[in-house]
């Protein structure tokens, strides 16, 4: 994602606007990594958050923080001991470097003041924040503390001299003309990628900038150096330097470009991005709730990730021991079923009770059962009568016969089992939000899946919000619900519809309950159809062609008594055939 140096220089400039000239009031550390710095100005109370993340770091104004532990940590400590109501004297970035300098006016004991610079260094997992006298140079602590054992070129230490990171020879595109750039151009090595050569350039140019340059210049990112023609060296020299004037003027358009149809975040930048003129941006006020958003969005999106990673490994779990249990219950049926023969061996025995001549371990008998009364050879027991093999036999066939009713009800039960745990992955799939987790999670919990484990009487007691169904609207304006997981199901399907809706659900198959809304209006076959879609498209069946989907009006749909959550009979219904299509389904207008 492009934290780059165009996105700190366009924050930088939000930044100073806001905070320049305040004071900081309160600090916090609600993460190892993580600082919340609480500053009044202009009679407005602000919260910068820093973060040096190694995965998400990032500098922005806060709308809303994470709690604070009781006890402050000791680098939390020494923060509130140097910076508190220090006064912000400026907001930087060193030439278009990932890093922002804020020097702060205190006060030592004796009353003289003694500037102080907040570095935030935004590097990935080289990330850190480190206090530094702004006088002597001299580093105050860090956040993060980088001893020689871990740098040679760089100790970020208590006493040390504060140095910036290596720049690797990158030059400041804002220094660059022309000439200056051809010339580097030339000097790049031949084979390396056009992408290659902006990124390990200049100085603040993210992988984003750079294909975004090959864009407008129509060159392809990935084309070698030595390909280019003159031409199209002119042509990435000019998209340079007008993206360069872009950055100068300060005409920021923050905005989030997303994947509609996957629903995926695509990137974030402070420019308008042409490369993706396809795909949607949502635009926003600042960069600060741009950031913020993004974020939030993609931390929500990573623990909505883990969480459901840790309920499909448990599911999938158990989903193979039911697998395994079905297999094995249906062999044991079948050879149930086999033993029919023992009760044929005791009717023959006992027909032919005058042909037993002696204690054999065998006799030949023709079976008049059969239209083709074929000889049958019948094992026999020789230290028993002939009546008692054929009690024998009669036992071992009313043994089975009770084991086939048995294991009949057996795997009807596993089967119900296998078929409502592969709804939940289902379910799981389709969870974008934690309490849609938490739903299932504790759907799983009541229902013997996983141990409830109450850890107080207040937690005992808590109840999650219930999460919402997803709503298309039909190419002919009539509202769809679907519900992803079975309290929304249940809710759905029991409660918010009316017994002329119209109840959606593939046949067999697990997946979510569709429900259209009958308001007065004729259901048509495109409105049937593009449910019916939704409907396969939210189940097992997504990847399937000739999805069955059985379709019914509210009123015909029954909950039996002791069903699990999701589970309903129904009667009086139609089947239509339909082929999961997403160019369709992504027409349809989603509300939420």
């Amino acid at each position: 994602m492009a934290f780059d140096g165009i996105t700190i220089y366009a924050l930088v400039q939000e930044l100073n606007q806001k905070l320049c000239n305040g004071y900081i009031e309160k600090i916090f550390q609600p993460e190892s990594d993580e600082l919340n710095i609480n500053i009044r100005n202009n009679k407005r109370n602000y919260t910068l958050l820093l973060s040096s993340n190694a995965n998400n770091p990032r500098v922005y104004i806060a709308q809303n923080t994470k709690p604070n532990p009781k006890i402050a940590p000791p680098f939390c400590m020494l923060m509130r001991k140097n910076l508190t109501r220090g006064r912000i004297l400026s907001i930087m970035q060193p030439l278009m470097e990932r890093i922002i300098e804020i020097e702060i006016a205190t006060f030592n004991e004796l009353g003289d003041q003694v500037n102080k610079v907040l570095i935030i260094e935004i590097m990935g997992r080289h990330s850190n924040i480190i206090l530094v006298n702004k006088e002597t140079n001299i580093i105050i602590d860090s956040i993060k503390r980088v001893g020689s054992n871990i740098s040679r070129y760089r100790q970020v230490l208590p006493g040390k001299d504060y140095i910036y990171p290596p720049s690797h020879g990158k030059c400041n595109p804002f220094d660059m003309n022309y000439a200056q750039i051809k010339s580097l151009l030339n000097m790049f090595p031949k084979n390396k990628k056009i992408e290659n050569f902006f990124v390990n350039s200049f100085i603040g140019i993210s992988p984003l900038i750079s294909r975004e340059i090959c864009f407008e210049s129509d060159v392809y990112n990935g084309e070698a150096i030595k390909n280019l023609s003159e031409l199209d060296k002119d042509a990435l020299i000019f998209s340079f330097l007008v993206l360069i004037e872009r950055i100068k003027t300060k005409n920021f358009i923050p905005n989030i470009v997303y994947n509609e149809r996957e629903r995926t975040i695509i990137d974030f930048s402070v420019i308008t991005l042409k490369q993706f003129s396809q795909l949607n941006a949502k635009k926003y006020q600042s960069i600060s709730v741009l950031l913020e958003s993004f974020y939030n969005k993609k931390d929500n999106l990573n623990r909505v990730k883990q969480k459901s990673n840790s309920l499909l490994s448990i599911i999938n779990n158990k989903l193979d021991k039911n697998y395994k249990k079905l297999v094995k219950q249906k062999e044991e049926y079948q050879k149930s079923i086999d033993a029919s023969i023992y009760k044929l061996y005791g009717e023959l025995i006992t027909a032919n009770i005058y042909n037993f001549t002696g204690n054999s371990d065998r006799i030949i008998l023709t079976n008049f059962y059969s239209d083709n009364q074929e000889k049958i050879e019948i094992p026999l027991d020789p230290n028993l009568t002939p009546i008692e093999n054929a009690q024998k036999y009669f036992k071992i066939y009313r043994k089975s016969k009770n084991a086939i009713q048995q294991l009949s009800k057996q795997i009807i039960a596993t089967e119900k089992e296998i078929y409502y745990l592969e709804g939940q992955i289902e379910n799981i799939k389709n969870s974008t939000e934690l309490q849609e987790i938490e739903e299932i999670k504790e759907e799983l919990r009541l229902e013997g899946y996983l141990p409830i484990q109450y850890k107080n009487k207040e937690s005992k007691n808590k109840k999650y919000p219930s999460s919402i169904p997803l709503h298309f609207i039909s190419s002919e304006g009539i509202d769809i619900f679907i519900g992803k997981n079975n309290r929304q199901n249940d809710m759905l399907t029991l409660k918010s519809s009316s017994s002329e809706d119209i109840w959606l659900h593939t046949k067999g198959i697990p997946g979510s309950h569709v429900i259209i809304k009958n308001s007065n209006l004729k259901i048509t076959d495109k409105t049937l159809i593009e449910a019916g879609m939704l409907a396969s498209y939210y189940s097992k069946a997504r990847h399937s062609q000739n999805v069955p989907v059985d379709y019914t009006k509210v009123k015909n749909i029954k909950k039996p008594k002791g069903a699990k959550p999701g589970m309903v009979i129904y009667d009086d219904f139609k089947t239509l055939f339909v082929t999961p299509n997403e160019d369709i389904i992504y027409t349809l207008k989603r509300v939420k």
